[in-house]
C-alpha cells in the first residue's frame, strides 16, 4: 500500500467517524429530555464530528489552502459553540426553564439571585 492510498483509507474513515458523531449529535438533541442535556449533545459532540470531518477533508483533498480555510471553520466553532452553550444555559436557567431537581451541584443559585436583586429585576 502506497501513502497516497493510506492517507485515503485513513482520511474515509476520519469522514465516516465524524459523519456518525454529528448523526449521534443530532439524534441527542432531539431524544434527550431536558435542556441541559440537549445543550451538551448540541456543542460537544459537534464540535468533534466537525474536526474529524475537517481532518478527513485535509486528508483526502491534500491541499494547504483547503487545510487552512478547515482549519480556520474548526477555530471559529471551537471559539463559538461553548460560549453559545453557556450563554444558552445561562440564559434558560435564569428562566427558569432548568428543573433544578436533576442538578448535583447548582452554584449558579446564589449567583444569580445576588444580580437579580443587584438590577432590581421584578
Amino acid at each position: 500500500m502506497t501513502w497516497p492510498d493510506a492517507l485515503d483509507v485513513l482520511g474515509a474513515l476520519l469522514l465516516l467517524l465524524g459523519s456518525l458523531l454529528s448523526l449521534v449529535a443530532a439524534i441527542g438533541v432531539l431524544r434527550f429530555p431536558d435542556l441541559l442535556t440537549r445543550m451538551h449533545a448540541a456543542t460537544k459532540p459537534q464540535v468533534l464530528g466537525l474536526m474529524l470531518v475537517a481532518a478527513g477533508l485535509t486528508l483526502e483533498l491534500r491541499d494547504a489552502r483547503v487545510a487552512a480555510l478547515l482549519g480556520l471553520v474548526v477555530m471559529a466553532q471551537m471559539v463559538t459553540a461553548p460560549v453559545a452553550g453557556h450563554m444558552l444555559g445561562r440564559a434558560s436557567y435564569r428562566a427558569g426553564q432548568v428543573d433544578r431537581d436533576l442538578l448535583v451541584v447548582d452554584d449558579l443559585t446564589g449567583v444569580v439571585e445576588r444580580v437579580d436583586e443587584e438590577r432590581g429585576a421584578p
